[in-house]
């Protein structure tokens, strides 16, 4: 891998500042990303809902649509892995690799690795470095340990993200919905949720696939950023990188001074042919102390280039390279028996067992207590025969209460197989005309007891004069909202009020089964006689 050519600034970064970092990625390469998601995506979409269709299972495609996302997200990680070197590929190109590029790993991406929480980690680092069997396992633990939590928490806010702009684009469309409509619209909503018609059914595979195309880019480069990251913990590639660059430097310099020097000293030939011989382990030295000096000064206990035996050889070579007495490098030795410290470099792990005092190491592999282990299959013979008896119990106790259940049974399944009878016709009652006097008979079943239908009277009494006033067309059936919409054509104001607070009234006595009081009553159908001209308004 070419650290060298790396478009970002390495430097070790906490977990929520590589996220970060992916997500700037992924805004950087917006246009190699979401275009070839786009090409790859939409028609995989649009087969799945035809063939869901055809098959009268619509929600089938979405389900299909979510569980393939592994196969679209190796489309932002080809991107990213590639344009963070500066090599930013083509859609063209993008889309060639989709064929054979991370194949291999689709099938434990599609199945039992589908619903891990770290998969936005995971994914770089099986499809970029290619490992396979124990080698991977090992490097997915090395690289995901410190970060599955991050990990973890990053496909759980992915997942709400997306949740949220479903929800957006649903509520998004009520928004337009006028105020007075907002009744009827939630029940007509509610409706279309339960029983769900097919063109509902493809908007919302629809929003769906919207909703994941738009994070599911974020969410891959959110675990590239973390993969990147860790790579830079563990393998100290801003180290190496500097160390990369202060090599070149001192070779350049190094081969220039010693030029000079030759031409100066007048060296024999073969002094010329010896000299960059010697030249090699001094620099690997110079190289050797920068770096172990730069893991000191950081802080930071990670992998440096020197060890020990090296150290040893370099301290016998460089007096014959430099011809003198050389500084004491305590210091160096001291920082790299600290760096090889580091349970990041020299990983160990304690492991505890139990075991009875005094026994030897050739008696640790017999059993410690037999009598212990005959106890314990003794339970467990006990507890199989226990098990079998409740078994055999349980199916006589069937046996004995038969009569009484398989009689339910019967009929139960006789009335799953009885046809249903022939359709029942009736004629619907006519509508009876207003009476003469509209107020007098509204009053007359309010003080009979029958409430619900002097209001429904007085609604529909209403509802006559408004039409006969603006000579408004209503439909069979028109709701409140339609004869309130209808009744802004009545041209005084206070005709308008009468008639809302009829409607009003009749609306919380028809679905919220609130009655008014009498003096209300009273006083509103007077209001309503007095507006609408009916004769007996007045109360006797």
């Amino acid at each position: 891998m070419n650290i060298e050519s790396l478009t970002i600034v390495l430097r070790p970064r906490s977990a929520w500042e590589a996220v970060e970092l992916g997500s700037a990625l992924v805004r950087r390469h917006a246009g190699a990303i979401w275009k070839p998601w786009l090409l790859l995506s939409v028609p995989v979409l649009l087969l799945l809902n035809a063939l869901a269709f055809a098959l009268d299972a619509i929600w089938l495609a979405g389900l299909l649509m979510w569980w393939l996302k592994p196969v679209f997200e190796r489309i932002p990680l080809y991107v990213l892995s590639r344009g963070v070197f500066g090599d930013v590929p083509a859609s063209r190109q993008t889309l060639h690799a989709q064929l054979r590029w991370g194949a291999g790993w689709l099938l434990p991406y599609l199945s039992w690795r589908r619903l891990g929480p770290a998969r936005s980690l995971y994914l770089p680092v099986d499809l970029l470095e290619g490992g396979v069997g124990v080698a991977a396992r090992q490097r997915r633990r090395a690289l995901g340990g410190p970060a599955y939590g991050v990990a973890g928490l990053v496909t759980l806010v992915g997942l709400n993200f997306e949740l949220a702009l479903l929800l957006g684009a649903i509520a998004l469309g009520l928004m337009f919905v006028p105020t007075e409509w907002l009744p009827e619209s939630a029940r007509l909503l509610g409706s279309l949720l339960l029983d769900q018609p097919a063109w509902v059914q493809l908007a919302l595979n629809a929003l769906a696939w919207a909703a994941s195309s738009v994070i599911g880019p974020f969410y891959v480069g959110a675990g590239f950023g973390l993969y990147l990251n860790r790579r830079t913990e563990l393998e100290a590639w801003d180290i190496e990188l500097v160390l990369r660059r202060l090599r070149a430097r001192l070779a350049a310099g190094a081969s220039t001074a010693l030029l000079v020097l030759v031409v100066a000293c007048g060296w024999p030939a073969q002094g010329w042919a010896q000299a960059p011989a010697a030249q090699s382990p001094a620099q690997q030295s110079v190289e050797s102390s920068v770096e172990s000096d730069t893991a000191a000064a950081d802080g930071r206990n990670r992998r440096v280039a020197a060890t020990p035996d090296r150290h040893r050889k370099d301290a016998a070579t460089l007096p014959q390279v430099f011809r003198g007495p050389l500084a004491d490098d305590a210091s160096l030795r001291q920082a790299v028996e600290r760096a090889y410290a580091d349970p990041s470099v020299s990983p160990r792990r304690q492991v505890t067992r139990w075991q009875r005092r005094g026994m030897s190491d050739p008696d640790r592999a017999l059993d410690p207590a037999p009598w212990l282990s005959a106890f314990g299959r003794a339970i467990a013979v006990a507890g199989e025969i226990g098990l079998w008896l409740l078994f055999g119990a349980l199916v006589l106790a069937l046996l004995v209460t038969a009569p009484r259940w398989m009689k339910w049974l019967r009929a139960t399944a006789a009335e799953q197989r009885r046809e249903p009878t022939g359709l029942q016709r009736r004629v619907a009652p006519a509508i009876a005309p207003l009476p003469a006097e509209v107020a007098a008979a509204v009053r007359q079943l309010w003080q009979a007891g029958e409430q619900r239908d002097a209001l429904a009277l007085l609604y529909r009494a209403s509802v006559e004069a408004m039409v006969a006033r603006t000579g408004a067309a209503l439909p069979p059936g028109a709701t409140e909202a339609q004869c309130l919409r209808a009744a802004r054509k009545l041209p005084l104001a206070q005709d308008r009020e009468a008639f809302e607070q009829v409607v009003r009234m009749w609306q919380y006595a028809a679905y919220a089964q609130r009655l008014p009081g009498e003096e209300a009553f009273t006083a509103q159908l007077d209001i309503a006689s007095r507006r609408f001209g009916w004769a007996g308004g007045a109360a006797a």
